[in-house]
């Protein structure tokens, strides 16, 4: 079973998905803002891939925080901030085979699933 995690309206999102569906792979999609995210969520994608790899700190959201907010960056603060504001989270995040993965990019997903 394959799953993306995202915002239905990313550009990399939709590159995403068109690579899969191109390719025959399927796979089921979990919009953060249409499907919610749990702290339960965030805290495996945590546990898989660290929270300084699931902050997307180029993103519009990451910018628009306070100064101080991300001067106090740890991981508990980190993870209220991703829950709060999902479209912080590095997008894609796909699991297939119960491995984690964070961005697209056509020779990465190759690999993925030329395993």
């Amino acid at each position: 079973m394959t799953t993306m995690y995202g915002i239905k309206n990313c550009d990399t999102i939709k590159k995403a998905k068109k690579w899969l569906e191109a390719n025959d792979i399927a796979f089921e999609f979990h919009d953060y803002r249409a499907q919610g995210l749990t702290s339960q969520m965030l805290v495996e994608f945590e546990s898989k891939l660290g929270w300084e790899l699931l902050l997307n700190r180029r993103g519009t959201t990451f910018r628009q925080l306070t100064q101080e907010q991300k001067d106090g960056l740890n991981k508990d603060s980190a993870l209220a901030l991703l829950l709060e504001f999902p479209a912080m989270i590095k997008r894609p995040l796909l699991i297939h085979n119960d491995e984690y993965h964070l961005a697209f990019k056509d020779a990465q997903y190759t690999e993925i699933f030329n395993k």
